[in-house]
């Protein structure tokens, strides 16, 4: 049925190149209009080899227009201009299932053989699974439930430190914030109840605040304590009198 639509097509081809045969013998290029006619004929016709017609027309058109314009349509290299429908018609596809089936019931038939069809059938309409859809799937899951701890550890880890380079001072200083204002002795028991019960996304969004806060106390600290060492230094090549930086961030005293 493939190659009898192929042939149809390719009969209108011939005759719309048949009528306007003074066109091709007045130009040297192949005309805008003609060349999905002619890349068609040339591509159909080793494909077609029962019409002999089809590689005299080739071969005239290849002595014209050169070898070059025969490659880009027999290999459909870009912009080769064939139909395609000429290309699906002609293109060799693996015949279904059931066209299979059909086939070998037939040859059984024609030599009078006892075949049981059962098992084969099976085999030729059993759905294969999309192995490769599914390896992507699974690995993408993979890599998400994976990712997931690494973060977490990674927070715990730049956590433990940040506790670890914070100064004496600091560290000093953020317990007696603690003691000052003690969380769980001044609230309520439904507040602590509520807060037990929070969406774990909620408790999640405090314990990152609670983090950046020490990693900001950590990273304050670390500049005073730069901006000491940077005074004294200072002092030290031009013989001024050593600054006084205050402990709780307030203003360097230069003077």
């Amino acid at each position: 049925m493939n190659l009898w639509a192929a042939y149809e097509i390719l009969e209108l081809f011939c005759e719309f190149i048949l009528a306007r045969v003074p066109i091709l013998e007045s130009e040297k290029e192949c005309p805008r209009e003609l060349r999905e006619a002619i890349a068609s004929i040339i591509f159909a016709a080793p494909r077609c080899s029962e019409v002999p017609d089809l590689l005299q027309i080739k071969n005239l058109f290849g002595t014209k227009y050169g070898k070059e314009f025969i490659m880009v349509a027999s290999e459909l290299r870009p912009d080769s201009g064939v139909n395609r429908t000429i290309i699906e018609k002609l293109s060799p596809t693996s015949p279904s299932g059931e066209a299979r089936l059909k086939m070998l019931k037939e040859i059984a038939q024609e030599y009078s053989l006892k075949w049981d069809s059962s098992a084969t059938e099976a085999e030729f309409m059993k759905s294969h699974e999309d192995l490769l859809g599914g390896a992507k799937q699974i690995h993408r899951q993979d890599g998400i439930s994976e990712s997931r701890p690494s973060q977490q550890g990674y927070s715990q880890s730049s956590v433990s430190r940040e506790a670890e380079s914070l100064p004496a001072d600091a560290t000093q200083r953020f317990q007696k914030l603690q003691a000052q204002n003690p969380v769980s002795k001044n609230m309520p028991s439904s507040k602590l109840t509520s807060a037990s019960q929070a969406p774990p996304d909620t408790r999640r969004d405090q314990t990152d605040v609670m983090e950046r806060a020490r990693a900001a106390l950590a990273s304050a600290d670390r500049a005073t304590a730069a901006a000491r060492a940077a005074a004294q230094l200072v002092n030290v090549s031009y013989g001024a009198p050593t600054p006084t930086v205050a402990a709780e961030g307030k203003s360097l005293n230069l003077t």
